[in-house]
Parts: structure tokens; C-alpha cells; sequence
């Protein structure tokens, strides 16, 4: 997941705990792998991170999936989140880390952009999850046997999203503007919109879920 959609923060946090499976194939039939989605001042827009290889058929695990640094992505997408969120409540708060990770990281690896954006994500929302990265299959088979849901192409995938979750709306600045409320965004959204206070909308959204 790349800055995974506010509907699959609220899936972590009812859970409490993720395993990211890093063995995973074929990533792109997973969207939210490596693309996310914000809100603009003229509508949603999807950011697509561009990755080596084809983009129909990549038999190759998710940690050995690499970056491409084709079309200047980087700067495209800083330029894209500063004209949607410059102005936000919280975009100051976190600009620079997330303009760290995005615009001046060295990450190689897709694997490597995920978790820098995921950890900061749930550190500056102080999100109670604990997060580990399953680099094996028998690491993946245990978390499995253990009884941990498995939301693998649930979330985020060609479809759609398979979650039995109720969004719940939250302040967003471009809402006015088109007179109605954007869900299923990326979780940057919400936390440029809300910061911690964040926290509350997720915990109302996974109430009634079941995982």
C-alpha cells in the first residue's frame, strides 16, 4: 500500500496490528501498491508510481519490486499534494518529513517508499499499530495460522474495494466547492485535513467492522 486509502487505515487499526506480506506476486492487479489518491481543488486525482518492469506482469515477490525514476515522479507528486494540501489545517506540521521521503529519497525499492510513508503516517497520527514485514513465506504462513485476517486484494485492488466498512465523513477543504464529500482517499487526506484528530473518524469507520 502507497499512502493506503483512509478505509484500510481504519481496517489496521481495528485489527491493531499488520502484517505486510513482502513475498506477494503481481503487483499490479494491487492498485494501492504503489498508487494513491487525493483531493484537489478540481477533483480526485490518482498518483501513480512509476515501476521498473512491465506494468502487466511482474511474477516478482513485492520486495524485489524496484522504483522508476521515469517522468520526474517525485516532483510531480510533491507539486501535486502542495497544491491540494498547502493550505490545510496540518500540511505544515508535516510537509517537510513527508517532502523528505517523497522528493529528496533515495528509496530503490517500492517496499522501501511503503513503509517510510506508512511509518510516518502512524507515528504523526499516533496510531496504536504495530506493523511487521513478512520477508519469508513460512513468516506469512505463520501470521496466517496464528488467525490474522487476511486482506490481501481486498483493499485497493482493479476492483474496487471488497471491505464491508462505512465511510464516515470529516472536513475536507475542497468539499464545499463540489458540494459533496470524497471517501475512500488517500489516508494523507485525512491527516492533512484532521491530524490526530484523525484517529476518531478511523475508529468510527472500523466500529461496526468485521474483519
Amino acid at each position: 500500500m502507497c499512502a493506503g486509502s483512509v478505509r484500510c487505515y481504519a481496517a489496521m487499526l481495528k485489527a491493531g496490528k499488520v502484517v505486510i506480506d513482502a513475498t506477494e506476486q503481481r503487483l499490479p492487479l494491487r492498485h494501492s501498491h504503489h498508487r494513491y489518491i487525493i483531493d484537489a481543488p478540481n477533483g480526485t486525482v490518482k498518483l501513480t508510481v512509476p515501476l521498473e518492469g512491465s506494468s502487466n506482469a511482474m511474477p516478482v515477490m513485492m520486495k524485489d519490486v524496484n522504483l522508476s525514476e521515469h517522468g520526474n515522479w517525485r516532483h510531480l507528486h510533491w507539486g501535486a499534494l502542495f497544491s491540494s494540501y498547502g493550505k490545510s489545517p496540518f500540511f505544515d506540521f508535516i510537509a517537510q518529513d513527508l517532502r523528505s521521503i517523497i522528493v529528496e529519497g533515495k528509496q530503490s525499492r517500492l517496499l522501501d517508499l511503503n513503509m517510510q510513508l506508512h511509518n510516518l503516517i502512524v507515528d504523526f497520527m499516533d496510531l496504536p499499530i504495530t506493523t511487521t514485514v513478512a520477508t519469508t513465506c513460512q513468516q506469512v504462513d505463520e501470521a496466517l495460522s496464528s488467525g490474522e485476517p487476511d486482506l490481501r486484494g481486498k483493499i485497493g485492488g482493479k476492483r474496487g474495494d471488497k471491505l464491508a466498512i462505512d465511510d464516515v465523513p470529516y472536513y475536507q477543504m475542497w468539499a464545499q466547492r463540489r458540494n459533496e464529500f470524497a471517501p475512500a482517499l488517500s489516508i494523507l487526506d485525512l491527516l492533512m485535513n484532521e491530524g490526530r484528530e484523525g484517529i476518531f473518524t478511523l475508529m468510527k469507520m472500523a466500529q461496526n467492522l468485521k474483519l
